[in-house]
């Protein structure tokens, strides 16, 4: 018999990756090319020609055994230094190797950060819609998420909601900019609004509460706008990273952390992330994967794809009546349900083979997640259906 706690996370499992399957059981009824599948944020957008090359280079150049061994649990030395002088150069921050440690994917990042710093019954704050897997997070550490409700017409945090629900059992507050399902960015007038509450309440209740922010969409973004950087506004900030998004390496489950030396008790928290990393079964992140990233740490990154479809799909959908947000980051589309359950429009949705993410998964009933990082032909073939499943509900 299974454990109480697995018991609940089996029955609350991931409606996109149920999505996904689905996909993949459609797809072999129907063909591949007549599904529309807009349910994982799995890239389309091979990886940079460069990463392809360090890997083949690494392993013809590198003695094998220090390629595929063990090394400390926080990484290699000399590719977290080439992470720090990166973000330095790019951001204006001071970071060296010892402000960064290597990661299994953001989500290997977030689990370690978080068994690092919560006790039972210790809360955790995020923004609505946010990633829901952040609840099973929080959960394996005994921890208790809370949630701040979304402001559908800006999906920009609720100020005056989130300083309510700061309580003396606050211990984090998890951000995701560009956020997961909206495609929004916190502005740097955001983060010093938030950096403002965050150190009246610390002040208030004479505790720490660290700002965590998951940044996997960090690259993707449109139209100039830019993701301020977050160590900057706000001391006790702790920054998570993957490689799967602007890489294309969702597979290769490469990341990092950013401790920065200012943040409250950081020896004890850069030591027990190192700690944590071991024992949850990482051990480190993969090898190989960091000596890669190493060499292509500032690869450029190919958003003109997904900026492509984002125009294509947010352009048609809005001339077929429907309503959303236009997405700056990431490569998501979160669309208001033309019905008010919108399990109904996703289940008619799957009778047109579009496959889409009901906003329920994301702390947000009402609305659909479309993930447009597929192939621009998967977009322009499922208008139809989209624009039928339009006149059906009335728009």
């Amino acid at each position: 018999m299974i454990s109480d706690k697995m018991t609940a996370f089996v029955q609350g499992s991931s409606v996109i990756r149920a999505m996904f399957e689905e996909g993949k059981n459609m797809a072999k009824k129907y063909g591949q090319e007549n599904v529309y599948d807009f349910s994982l944020g799995n890239p389309n957008v091979p990886a940079p020609a460069s990463v392809n090359k360090a890997i083949k280079d690494i392993i013809d150049e590198e003695d094998s055994v220090f390629v595929h061994g063990y090394m400390s649990n926080s990484g290699y030395e000399d590719v977290r230094a080439s992470i720090a002088a990166s973000l330095n150069k790019r951001f204006g921050t001071g970071f060296a190797e010892n402000n960064i440690i290597m990661t299994v994917g953001a989500a290997g990042g977030l689990n370690v950060i978080l068994k690092t710093l919560l006790n039972p019954e210790d809360e955790v704050i995020t923004f609505a819609p946010y990633f829901g897997e952040y609840r099973s997070y929080v959960g394996n550490y005994d921890g208790k998420l809370v949630v701040v409700s979304p402001d559908t017409d800006t999906f920009q945090p609720k100020f005056d909601e989130f300083e309510q629900k700061i309580t003396a059992k606050t211990r984090a507050v998890i951000m995701n900019n560009p956020n997961n399902p909206t495609g929004v960015v916190y502005s740097e007038e955001t983060l010093k609004k938030l950096a403002v509450i965050m150190e009246k309440k610390q002040k208030e209740y004479g505790t720490d509460i660290y700002l965590i922010s998951d940044e996997p969409y960090r690259e993707l973004v449109y139209d100039g706008v830019t993701v301020p950087y977050p160590t900057k506004y706000y001391k006790n900030t702790i920054v998570g990273y993957s490689y799967s998004k602007s890489l294309s390496l969702p597979g290769e489950r490469i990341g990092y952390l950013v401790i920065p030396s200012e943040v409250s008790d950081y020896e004890n928290v850069s030591a027990a992330a190192n700690v944590a990393t071991r024992i949850l079964g990482f051990v480190n992140a993969p090898s190989l994967m960091q000596r890669v990233v190493g060499r292509c740490v500032d690869a450029e990154v190919n958003i003109e794809p997904y900026n492509r479809n984002r125009e294509l799909l947010y352009n048609s959908l809005k001339e077929y009546g429907y309503e959303c947000v236009k997405p700056q980051g990431a490569f998501y589309l979160f669309v208001k349900s033309p019905s008010e359950d919108e399990t109904e429009f996703v289940n008619a949705a799957k009778k047109h083979h579009i496959l889409v993410v009901p906003g329920t998964s994301f702390a947000c009933p009402g609305y659909v997640r479309i993930a447009y990082c597929v192939a621009y032909d998967t977009i322009k073939n499922s208008l139809p259906g989209f624009k039928e499943l339009a006149q059906e509900f009335g728009l």
